[in-house]
């Protein structure tokens, strides 16, 4: 690392602990660090007595995805979002399915140059409504995804987080007042879960889902990737399914999706669909109200019902919407219930498509 490399800029949430070393307090991982020692994920370092980020203005590579893909399923529906990540996680997932860019030790020098203005110009240039920092969790680039937040709000462009929300107080508090949606990955309901297969905790990111709900206006949806004989028990489900009833709301979205053997998880096979439909059907008995299958093809579960009516609101094909029936302020064409989310007139058209994109086809002049 040096000084005059633009990707490394100092960071604020830190302190000194004494014995020479300083604490990084982005994430409950509090990683004490020597000087030139990285914490667990690998992109911030202690550098002349202080906490720096060494991935700014740097990415792993644009794609343009559906919006549902993230998954938001009521956020801007149907429009296309500028995706990228940089890389590094604060977690050690098991059965990550980024772990070449979570985990990667090399991306800090073999990545693409991506500036702020730079990211948000090219969105706006190739249509897209909002900006997504996903692939690896922007917890742990939080001062880059929030230069970007910024520069996509001057152009009048939202700013999404896809992350599994491991994250410390003030921290956080900092980095989601730059965002307009999240989704969360809430990867089990038990602390064996999170201790043994990501080598985390469950509790800071229950925290963190209540901050969302109660103290943002930031769009939330959650993910839950079930995993067959790990977290894929009516238990552990209905344990996960009360406690967002309870303190976020019927009306907050679940996307229950499929695990597929990868990284260090490969001794099961993939989520058979019946199980993700048995998940989706309890939560919706127990009262949640928006609740899909993801990752599996799924008519039913991949639609939104009107609460209120039952009507089909927003039919999908995969990521595709095939009907939309909803008026300009959100709310259904047959009984004028309200839907939850964020709706600006008719859905957009982008569909299934996933366009790789190179951030230097598009200058800033």
């Amino acid at each position: 690392m040096s000084s005059t490399d633009p990707s490394v800029v100092p960071t604020r949430h830190w302190h000194p602990v004494g014995g020479g070393k300083i604490q990084c307090d982005v994430c409950p991982r509090a990683c004490r660090l020597g000087e030139g020692q990285r914490g667990l994920c690998f992109v911030r370092a202690n550098q002349g007595g202080r906490v720096v980020l060494t991935t700014w203005g740097r990415s792993s590579g644009f794609c343009v995805d559906p919006v549902e893909k993230k998954p938001l399923n009521h956020f801007l529906p149907g429009s296309p979002i500028l995706s990228f990540g940089t890389a590094g996680c604060n977690l050690s997932c098991r059965f990550c399915q980024n772990w070449d860019i979570s985990k990667s030790r090399r991306m800090d020098t073999l990545a693409d140059s991506a500036p702020p203005r730079a990211v948000a110009l090219a969105a706006r240039r190739l249509g897209c409504s909002s900006v997504a920092f996903t692939y690896n969790d922007p917890v742990v680039f939080m001062e880059y995804a929030m230069d970007v937040a910024d520069a996509c709000h001057e152009l009048g462009l939202r700013a999404v987080a896809v992350t599994a929300g491991y994250m410390r107080d003030k921290a956080r508090r900092e980095f989601y007042s730059h965002m307009d949606a999240a989704n969360v990955d809430l990867k089990g309901f038990t602390r064996d879960f999170y201790f043994r297969t990501c080598a985390g905790e469950l509790e800071p990111v229950l925290e963190t889902l209540q901050y969302l709900k109660h103290g943002t206006r930031v769009w939330l949806e959650l993910t839950n990737l079930v995993i067959p004989g790990l977290n894929d028990s009516g238990k552990e489900t209905g344990g996960m399914v009360d406690w967002i009833l309870r303190k976020l709301g019927p009306d907050t979205p679940l996307h229950f999706t499929a695990f597929h053997p990868d990284y260090k998880m490969t001794d099961r096979g993939a989520t058979p669909a019946a199980t993700l439909a048995r998940a989706r059907g309890l939560a919706l008995r127990a009262g949640l109200r928006f609740v899909y299958c993801g990752n599996v093809r799924d008519p039913e579960g991949g639609t939104t019902f009107c609460p209120s009516c039952g009507a089909a609101l927003i039919r999908r094909d995969g990521f595709t919407i095939l009907d939309f029936r909803l008026d300009e302020k959100g709310r259904c064409l047959s009984c004028q219930t309200a839907c939850p989310g964020v709706f600006e007139g008719p859905a957009g058209t982008w569909g299934s498509r996933r366009l790789p994109v190179r951030l230097q086809d598009f200058p800033e002049s």
